[in-house]
C-alpha cells in the first residue's frame, strides 16, 4: 500500500520555520514502515486548483491508494476542494500550533475545518468518506488513528481484484448465504467463480498414496490424532491437497466449499480438518457451506492479522450467565488453541444416530485461549457490515467438540451491549449465521474498513419484552 502526502500552506505561514514538513515526514514514515506501506511526498506544495490536479497526477503516476493533505499552514479552499473532488481515499491533517500567544503562527486548524466543510460540497462523504486528523506528528493519538485508517484501506484494498472460488455451490437450506456476484463486483471488486463438487473429488482420487501420507504426516505432527480412523485422516489428507491446488490453479485468494451432505455420498467424509489444515498451515480461508460472504469476510481478517479467522456460529446464548458460545463443527485454524492445544477427532454430528456412527471425516477441536476477540461479519451482498467486541473467557465445561469458546463483556459497534442485546441485534439484522472471530481489539480499523467501503454500520438493537418494528433495518 502506498501513501501520498500532499503538503500545502500559503507562504505567509511558518510550516518551515517550525519544521511542520520534517516532522511529519519522520512521524509518518515511521508509521509506514511499521504498517509495511510506503510513503510518497509530492514534491511540490500546491497553491491553488492548478497545483493540486499536478500533484494528484503524480499521485496516480505513483499507485498512491490514499491521499494525505496536511495543512502545514493555513491554505487555499481550492486545494482542499480539488483533492475532495478526486477518486482517491483521502484524508486532511492540521498540526496543533508551534505556540498560543501572539501572532498567529500556522492558523491550519481553521484551515482543516473549511477544508471538511468545503469536502461536503463536492462528494458524498457517506459513501466516500474524508478522514481528518489534528494532532502532532508523533502523537500516540494522531497515529493510532492514522494506524486504523491505513489497516483500514490495506483491507479495502485486498478486496479490489480478489477471487473467490465456489466448490459445490451453496450447501441445501442455507438460503439466507445466498449472493449476487454482480454486486460484489461492483461493491468491493471481487470476483467470484464455480466448479462442481466432481471436480474436487475427481483431484482426490487421482492423488498418489505417498503424497497423501505426508500431508497426513504433516498434519499429526501439528495436532493428536484422537480416534480418527487411517482411512478418514487419508481421505482428509487428499481433500486438503485437492483443495489447494484448485484455489492456486484458480488464482484464489479463498474458497467457498460444500462440504455437506454430498461429501459424506461420495468419498464417504466430511473435509472440517482439510478446511482447518488450509487455513492454518497456508493461510487459506475456507469457508463452510458455500458462504461466499463467509469467505470475504475471512479475507478481511487475514488483511488485519495477517491470519485467518474462526468461520463460527453463534451456537448457545447462555441468558443466565450472560455468556454465548461460538462455535463451529466444521474447519478453523489451530493456534488459537489453549494450553490443552488441537486435536483431530471424529466429526461429532455426521452420522451420529446410524449403525457406523460419527465416522465422516474428521474435524478440528480445541478451546479458544482467554482474552479479547473480534467478531464480525459483512453482509447483504456486501453492503452492510456488523462488528462486535467481547473477551473469551474459560469455562467447564467447554462446551461442544469443534473449535469453540465461551463469550462475555460484549460491545455492538462500539456500543456496550448485553447478551440479550446481542441477540436482539443478531436477530433484528437477520444476520447470516457465520461469523469470522480474530483474536484482539480489531474493532476501530473494522468500522473504517466499512466507512470506506461504503456499507451500513449495522447498530446495537436492545433487547425489548415486545415487537417493535423499528429495530428491523
Amino acid at each position: 500500500m502506498k501513501i501520498g502526502l500532499i503538503r500545502a500552506s500559503l507562504p505567509s505561514y511558518f510550516p518551515n520555520k517550525h519544521g511542520v514538513w520534517e516532522a511529519a515526514r519522520e512521524g509518518l514514515g515511521a508509521l509506514c514502515d511499521a504498517e509495511k506501506a510506503q510513503l510518497f511526498v509530492v514534491p511540490e506544495i500546491p497553491m491553488d486548483a492548478r497545483d493540486t490536479l499536478h500533484a494528484l497526477e503524480a499521485c496516480r503516476v505513483e499507485g498512491v491508494d490514499f491521499v494525505l493533505l496536511l495543512h502545514g499552514g493555513f491554505s487555499m479552499g481550492d486545494v482542499a476542494r480539488t483533492v475532495a473532488a478526486s477518486e482517491f481515499r483521502c484524508g486532511f491533517w492540521s498540526v496543533p500550533e508551534p505556540v498560543r500567544t501572539g501572532d498567529v503562527q500556522l492558523n491550519n486548524f481553521v484551515s482543516l475545518n473549511m477544508s471538511m466543510s468545503i469536502a461536503r460540497q463536492v462528494r458524498d462523504l457517506t459513501a466516500r468518506p474524508v478522514q481528518w486528523y489534528h494532532g502532532a506528528p508523533h502523537s500516540p493519538a494522531l497515529l493510532n488513528r492514522m494506524r486504523n485508517t491505513f489497516r483500514a484501506i490495506k483491507a479495502a484494498r485486498a478486496m479490489d481484484g480478489a477471487r473467490i472460488g465456489v466448490i459445490g455451490g451453496l450447501a441445501m437450506t442455507f438460503y439466507n448465504m445466498e449472493v449476487s456476484t454482480s454486486e460484489l463486483r461492483t461493491r468491493l471488486g471481487v470476483e467470484v467463480a464455480h466448479h462442481d463438487l466432481h471436480e474436487l473429488t475427481g483431484r482426490m482420487a487421482a492423488l498418489d498414496d505417498d503424497t497423501v501420507a505426508a500431508e497426513v504426516a504433516l498434519m499429526a505432527n501439528a495436532a493428536q490424532i484422537d480416534g480418527v480412523s487411517d482411512a478418514q485422516m487419508a481421505l482428509t489428507g487428499r481433500a486438503s491437497l485437492a483443495l489447494r491446488a484448485m484455489a492456486k490453479d484458480g488464482g484464489y485468494d479463498a474458497l467457498a466449499a460444500s462440504d455437506w451432505p454430498a461429501l459424506q455420498a461420495d468419498p464417504g467424509m466430511h473435509p472440517g480438518a482439510a478446511f482447518s489444515w488450509l487455513e492454518e498451515a497456508h493461510g487459506l480461508p475456507v469457508a463452510s457451506e458455500g458462504d461466499v460472504l463467509g469467505a470475504i469476510t475471512q479475507l478481511v481478517a487475514k488483511s488485519l492479522t495477517g491470519r485467518v479467522g474462526y468461520l463460527l456460529d453463534m451456537t448457545e446464548p447462555d441468558l443466565d450467565a450472560g455468556q454465548l458460545l461460538m462455535w463451529h463443527g466444521g474447519g478453523g485454524p489451530l493456534y488459537l488453541a489453549d494450553g490443552n492445544r488441537a486435536k483431530w477427532v471424529n466429526h461429532p454430528m455426521i452420522g451420529r444416530g446410524t449403525e457406523e456412527g460419527p465416522i465422516y471425516g474428521a474435524i478440528s477441536d480445541l478451546v479458544f485461549r482467554d482474552g479479547p476477540v473480534s467478531v464480525f461479519r459483512i453482509a447483504r451482498n456486501a453492503s452492510a457490515l456488523f462488528t462486535m467486541g467481547a473477551e473469551v473467557s474459560g469455562r467447564d465445561p467447554s462446551g461442544f467438540a469443534g473449535c469453540r469458546g465461551w463469550l462475555e463483556q460484549f460491545s455492538v459497534d462500539g456500543e456496550a451491549a448485553s447478551l440479550e442485546d446481542v441477540v436482539a441485534t443478531i436477530m433484528a439484522h437477520g444476520l447470516e449465521h457465520h461469523f469470522v472471530l480474530i483474536p484482539g481489539d480489531h474493532l476501530a480499523a473494522l468500522a473504517e474498513f466499512g466507512a470506506w467501503t461504503g456499507m451500513e454500520a449495522l447498530g446495537k438493537r436492545p433487547m425489548r419484552g415486545h415487537l417493535d418494528a423499528r429495530d428491523f433495518t
